[in-house]
């Protein structure tokens, strides 16, 4: 939205109620036999054919302990089963005493229950992971997550994803953690449930993401969505800081805040510390996470990295408000055809990797990637509601975002786009990974975060031609516009008829993507409350895509 979206979202809140490369730490000292405990639980992520990346954390009991401490990891066919494999890893005070370890030589498409045992005789909580299947495949299950704010609410969804019955793997598309300190985004919620942010002040420093990320994970149903089952996960702009690129962040000043390529650096670290996802490869770009999964027969499963590895600058106004005067100096630089999202090496590789999933017959590729990429003009809410309803609307609104929103309307009528942090801020980098898509011959499901709404898409290229279809999952807790205008998401999607199928700016929860031969199948799935326990879920709506019928559009169910 051109009203600033931070701002929004605070005010949403209320009514709702670098190119540096990895140098990991090496080890300074024995490890040790010290008292344990497992605090953030187990973990596991990035599934191949043959296992997966388990991770955990050996929380020292003595606060003051400074050496490494060993841990036995094992992997079994059955809960209580006996281990088929078994190994050693240490969890080093260099890496915050996190562990690592990539479990290999075990069978594909099977489910795997591990633990970690301390020398002391602790036992971690025990968690399973299903590796990738291998030659034909009936149907793949994931559960499509983001937007997580801590201080916004319960994580209910992640309760009711530990409770599925089939899940093959978690998609997290960013947003795992808030950069915010304790009177920032989420404080009016986080007053009314007891659910404070730590540190207490915006993070900036190596110690304070790592001490964010710790919070997250001591969640009890984070903890169980973690067990349930492995996660493929990218980072948005929140695990360093709003709306970043790749010199900068809207919510960075070097002169209160240091400098950015360090802020960076220090996220990172804590961010491969504590997530189970692989460190990067020796020489690459700390920020390459973009990697691929094959599913069989069935799909290939593409990771996309938009925020660190090649992002320009997103298009802003030169003062806090957008003026007539800024319509046509931020129209002429979004249409910069050098404006990059991607960048070219990894658009190659997009490409490659889907064209090979082609050429082996497989009938689903999916993007896994942070942000919407429709093309969403802004709603004219004094159109669509009509004058009456329209003023009435402004009335529940406090002064300053009568103002606002009134000025937005009239930058959508300018031809100003709902926002500029999403590809429609990058129309030309859009073009060319659609021009992508046709090179490789693929109508790919691309699966979207970062907006806190839940969407289903059908993707058009400037020509009119469908190119792809989009499910974008709504947040586990963050607020979206919904809380501050109702309605809001039916008249996006009204504004942009053709593009826009679905769009819920209201709901939290997730999506279930489901992959068949024939069909890929959007189910978004929303909790009654993030305020408090027990809730309820349902299903907000259900999209699928034919795999016979490329140049087909969404079909609706039910």
């Amino acid at each position: 939205m051109t009203i600033n979206r931070r701002e929004a979202l605070k005010t949403a809140l209320k009514l709702a109620g670098s190119s540096a490369t990895l140098v990991l730490p090496a080890v300074t000292q024995a490890a040790g036999t010290a008292k344990i405990g497992f605090d953030h639980g187990v973990a596991s992520g990035d599934p191949a054919v043959d296992g997966a990346i388990l991770w955990t954390r050996a929380t020292p009991v003595e606060p003051t302990q400074a050496g490494d401490i060993a841990l036995t990891w094992h992997v079994a066919e059955t809960a209580g089963g006996k281990a088929v494999r078994s190994g050693t890893v240490t969890a080093r005070a260099a890496r915050d005493f996190t562990a690592k370890v990539d479990a290999t030589g075990l069978q594909p498409g099977r489910e795997y229950r591990y633990w970690f045992d301390a020398a002391d005789g602790t036992r971690s909580p025990v968690g399973r992971f299903r590796t990738l299947p291998k030659g034909k495949v009936a149907d793949v299950v994931m559960a499509v997550v983001s937007c997580q704010l801590y201080a916004g609410g319960l994580f209910n969804a992640y309760d009711a994803i530990a409770k599925l019955d089939r899940l093959d793997a978690v998609l997290h598309l960013g947003d795992y953690i808030y950069e915010y300190g304790v009177d920032g985004y989420g404080a009016d919620i986080a007053k009314k449930i007891g659910r404070f942010v730590e540190p207490r002040h915006e993070i900036v420093s190596l110690a304070d993401y790592r001490m964010r990320h710790a919070q997250v994970k001591r969640d009890v149903d984070m903890q169980a969505a973690h067990a349930r089952a492995a996660f493929i996960c990218v980072w948005d702009d929140h695990e360093v800081a709003n709306d970043d690129w790749m010199h900068g962040a809207e919510n960075h000043d070097p002169k209160t805040e240091g400098d950015w390529d360090a802020r960076k650096a220090a996220a990172m670290q804590a961010y491969f510390e504590w997530m189970p996802i692989r460190d990067p490869k020796p020489g690459q770009p700390w920020a390459a996470i973009n990697r691929s999964f094959d599913f069989g027969d069935l799909a290939t499963l593409v990771m996309v990295e938009t925020r660190l590895l090649a992002r320009s600058e997103q298009v802003a106004s030169k003062g806090e408000a957008i003026t007539p005067a800024d319509y046509a100096p931020m129209l002429a630089e979004r249409a910069r055809d050098d404006r990059e999202l991607l960048g070219p090496a990894q658009l190659a590789w997009v490409e490659k990797t889907m064209a090979t999933s082609v050429a082996a017959g497989k009938p689903w590729q999916v993007l896994g990637n942070q942000v919407v990429m429709a093309k969403v003009a802004g709603p004219d809410m004094e159109r669509q509601l009509g004058p009456v309803k329209f003023a009435e609307t402004m009335a529940t609104l406090p002064a300053i975002w009568r103002e606002r929103l009134t000025a937005s309307i009239a930058s959508y009528r300018a031809g100003l786009p709902f926002g500029f942090d999403s590809w429609d801020g990058y129309p030309a980098a859009r073009e060319r990974l659609y021009a992508a898509f046709k090179r490789a011959k693929s109508r790919p499901i691309v699966l979207s975060g970062d907006s806190h709404a839940a969407w289903a898409n059908d993707l058009h290229d400037e020509s009119g031609r469908l190119v792809a279809a989009e499910f974008g999952c709504t947040a586990i807790t963050s607020p979206s516009y919904g809380s501050l205008l109702p309605g809001i998401g039916a008249q996006i999607a009204d504004a942009n008829k053709g593009e826009v199928r679905f769009c819920d700016q209201v709901g939290k929860g997730f999506t279930m993507l489901t992959l068949t031969p024939e069909y890929a199948t959007a189910d978004s799935i929303t909790v009654s409350t993030v305020m408090a326990k027990p809730y309820t879920q349902a299903t907000a709506a259900r999209f699928r895509a034919h795999a016979d019928r490329p140049s087909a559009p969404l079909e609706k169910i039910g």
